[in-house]
């Protein structure tokens, strides 16, 4: 039974096509219209599912939609009587939207699916699960554990912004909720907004700089905020938010209480804001941990599962891992809304369908997250000819042996290899690359690659066989760089546990480690393991690595400019290949040396995109 589950509207638009629990492919509409973070129905990663899966759309049995349109828009109309007169101006313009489009959801998607498959009977295929059921089947059903606590946080489904379930076999039932407009998700959104990033995307940067700064402001949130009890559970103080009714994440009553205006975007990050970030961390994770703790408590279950944008905060989920409530825990790669095109497919797969569901023990069965798009050596050379690039075609043993001496020299690498990446993260087949042991790297990849912040840190690749002989991680492999570890002390600098009273970007300064560009400056990364039995290529080329420098570890940072989606085709990548400073790009077996491109075929590429 073939499957098709869609995630759209809100943002993270994506799909995803199974199998009788088999994830066939899954793709995000960023990364074909190259919009980051695209809303819009989701018609070209829908179309390069079908192709990935190499099925008939004909023989597609259902269509799930991830969320309840009906629920949301009650939501709306409760959330809008409970505050009035409050937020009129906000309810006018969100229902003609409604009236128009969302209430009438299903015939939105007939159409949209008609559009782009037309002589298939859409009407009699779709159905729709529930938001937090999504993201829960999401984290269970590929899990590699036959039963599991699973925990759901975001900013909100249709009534839900956190929500406790249990997994058994082939059942998975919620069995509590949290409600809108009590949320972590759109808590921590407020202090995004507050410290000048863009809510939405740039949450990442705000648990990033949390450690240049300290958590002096963690009791006034708590005091004022948030009111949690000792398992966890919590309530806001709306007086100090403004997102249930308004136009914005938070009122003058909030930054009154912290007495300084939100940051814009444009200026420069001082200490307030930096100890403003460490605050939020710093709650968000005691609250994370008193919710992780109970439940380890009450249902004496060994296995935890997440899934939701709040598991999206590495930091928060290696503090999990560490804490040892729950000797194991996995995190759904795409752990937001675009993830809940997977969960959508699997929770009707196995509830209502009532598939046989067996747990993969030692491997999940997200194969690695390489479930988007692959271009074959034909159609990467032909692209490369039509655009005029200069390149060698290499075999196999050459190009990594290759690849990992210009490794060595401190030149960055763009890396382009089979199927691409489904979720947030690069795991090495849409990948810029990078030596870890210079002092230069960081701040080249950030200024002359990236274009993006000083402060913004890069993830290291590890050979998962050498893991445990450079970072502390709990005994849990990483595969999806959704923990975060501690590097060994004997791979420190004796001066990082020394205090000279630096503060701020300062300690930006301080080579903490032997793999400085990985190393934040509190002596943490968020850790990818490599494994051969879904990677082999990138494993391949990290040991040509280790063998030229004794060292397991490659940066890897996600292969595009601040502000654009991952690359996803060939084109893709030779375009922001060519806007950049790297000086290398691999695509498939072809290795291009920039030098040796058209001084013509530069573009200011990086500047369509609107910085995120």
């Amino acid at each position: 039974m073939y499957i098709l589950g869609i995630s759209a509207f809100y943002h993270d638009s994506a799909a995803a096509i199974t199998q009788s629990g088999n994830i066939l492919s899954a793709c995000q509409e960023e990364r074909f219209t190259r919009i980051k973070h695209d809303a819009s129905f989701p018609k070209n990663a829908i179309q390069a599912c079908i192709k990935n899966s190499g099925i008939d759309p004909e023989k597609i049995d259902h269509v799930v939609f991830y969320d309840k349109p009906f629920l949301k828009f009650e939501r709306l109309l409760e959330t809008y009587i409970t505050f009035a007169p409050r937020g009129f101006q906000s309810f006018a313009k969100a229902i003609p939207l409604w009236v128009k489009e969302k209430i009438l959801q299903k015939n939105l998607l007939i159409k949209e699916l008609s559009s782009i498959l037309p002589n298939v009977k859409w009407e009699k295929k779709i159905l729709f699960s529930e938001h937090h059921l999504s993201h829960a089947a999401s984290a269970y059903y590929p899990s590699p554990f036959d039963q599991a606590v699973v925990l759901t946080m975001d900013g909100v489904g249709e009534w839900a912004t956190t929500s406790l379930s249990v997994g058994k076999g082939n059942n998975l039932k919620i069995l509590r909720e949290i409600h809108f407009p009590d949320s972590l998700g759109l808590l921590y959104s407020a202090f995004t907004y507050y410290t000048g990033f863009r809510v939405n995307s740039g949450e990442y940067k705000l648990m990033g700089l949390a450690p240049f700064g300290s958590p002096k402001y963690k009791d006034k949130i708590f005091k004022n905020l948030i009111d949690v009890k000792e398992d966890g559970t919590f309530k806001l103080n709306q007086k100090y938010f403004n997102y249930a009714t308004g136009l914005s994440m938070i009122n003058n009553k909030f930054i009154n209480l912290f007495g300084r205006p939100p940051r814009k975007p444009d200026e420069t990050i001082d200490q307030f804001y930096m100890d403003i970030a460490a605050s939020i961390q710093a709650a968000l994770e005691e609250i994370i941990l008193k919710l992780t703790r109970s439940l380890a408590v009450e249902f004496k279950i060994n296995n935890l599962c997440l899934a939701g944008g709040v598991a999206l905060n590495c930091v928060a989920n290696g503090k999990i891992a560490k804490d040892g409530a729950f000797n194991n825990v996995w995190v759904q790669p795409a752990a937001g809304d675009a993830g809940a095109a997977i969960g959508a497919a699997l929770a009707v797969t196995y509830l209502k369908n009532n598939n046989e569901r067996k747990a993969l023990k030692h491997q999940d069965a997200m194969k690695g997250s390489y479930l988007g798009p692959e271009f074959n050596q034909n159609e990467i050379e032909k692209t490369l000819s039509s655009i005029g690039a200069n390149f060698a075609t290499l075999e196999e043993k050459q190009l990594i042996d290759q690849t990992a001496k210009i490794l060595t020299t401190g030149s960055a690498v763009g890396w382009f290899q089979g199927k691409m990446e489904f979720g947030p993260r690069a795991l090495g087949n849409r990948s810029i690359l990078c030596d870890p042991r210079s002092t230069e790297t960081q701040a080249k990849l950030n200024r002359k690659i990236k274009y993006r912040e000083d402060f913004r840190p890069f993830a290291p690749a590890i050979l998962f066989e050498d893991l445990k002989n450079w970072f502390d991680l709990h005994g849990l492999s990483s595969p999806y760089m959704s923990l975060i570890g501690y590097i060994k002390k004997e791979r420190m600098k004796e001066e990082h546990n020394q205090d000279h009273g630096v503060t701020g970007f300062d300690k930006l300064k301080a080579i903490n480690s032997t793999i400085p560009a990985v190393t934040h400056v509190d002596g943490s990364s968020r850790i990818q393991t490599v494994h051969q039995e879904t990677n082999p290529l990138f494993h391949q080329l990290l040991s040509a690595f280790k063998n030229k420098t004794g060292c397991p570890v490659l940066v890897n940072t996600s292969f595009n400019v601040r502000g654009e989606p991952i690359v996803c085709n060939p084109e893709d990548a030779f375009l922001c290949f060519m806007a950049t400073k790297m000086e290398w790009l691999v695509i498939g077996n072809c290795l291009l040396e920039k030098e040796k491109q058209s001084v013509g075929l530069r573009s200011d590429h990086h500047t369509k995109f609107s910085p995120d």
